[in-house]
């Protein structure tokens, strides 16, 4: 069965889908700001189709992006359980199609399919590991290796392609866009990898792991 990697996590694909079955999408092109951080979350979203961008941003406009969804994802559902104040934004990277969740649809899903409630408490519970995790890289783990555990997260298409930008990756793991051009300039001499306009393919996982594991 093939598995939805959100850093970690893995989940069957297509779980979240009874969430959105017979409901209609909304389309955002790329650029539309879905939510804003400090916002009250009265729903959350199930991502169709299309990329996101979750980030949070200082109040003298700094950015840091937390996390970049590809299609089936689900995002902003944190804020919207704990019934606080969004503590990111979201933004399309791409043209989207996005269901939003609201409490009532969440009841019933939950009631016609109990276990659901279970796997959601898991989700959570491994995205809390997984933002520790994210922590511990930015502080102590070197550039390469946290580009390399990036790169290994997402999804790969049917053709194997990677589909992300250096300065996506440069957001996401905290390291400059020169940086990030150096460790894949690396990583394609080594041969594990061969670079595009927009996306990358990953040719020897193997050894990206081993990198990781250093």
């Amino acid at each position: 069965m093939s598995q939805l990697h959100f850093h970690g996590l893995d989940f069957p694909a297509g779980i979240w889908r009874p969430f959105a079955a017979g409901r209609p999408a909304v389309r955002c092109s790329a650029g539309y700001l879905i939510y804003l951080q400090n916002t009250d979350a009265t729903c959350f979203y199930y991502l169709r189709s299309g990329r996101v961008k979750s980030f949070i941003q200082s109040e003298d406009g700094a950015e840091h992006v937390l996390h970049i969804y590809e299609r089936d994802s689900l995002f902003g559902e944190a804020s919207f359980f704990d019934e606080l104040p969004r503590v990111s934004s979201a933004v399309a990277l791409t043209d989207c199609e996005i269901v939003p969740i609201d409490r009532e649809l969440v009841s019933a899903q939950i009631t016609r399919d109990p276990d659901l409630a279970m796997t959601m408490l898991k989700y959570l519970a491994r995205k809390v590991r997984v933002l520790s995790s994210q922590v511990d890289d930015m502080a102590f783990r070197p550039a390469d290796q946290r580009i390399a555990r990036y790169l290994l997260s997402i999804s790969p298409s049917a053709q194997g392609a990677v589909s992300c930008t250096q300065e996506e990756i440069a957001a996401v793991v905290s390291v400059s866009r020169v940086t990030v051009n150096r460790v894949l300039n690396g990583f394609a001499c080594r041969g594990w990898l061969k670079t595009g306009y927009g996306s990358l393919e990953i040719l020897d996982a193997d050894a990206m792991r081993r990198l990781c594991e250093q």
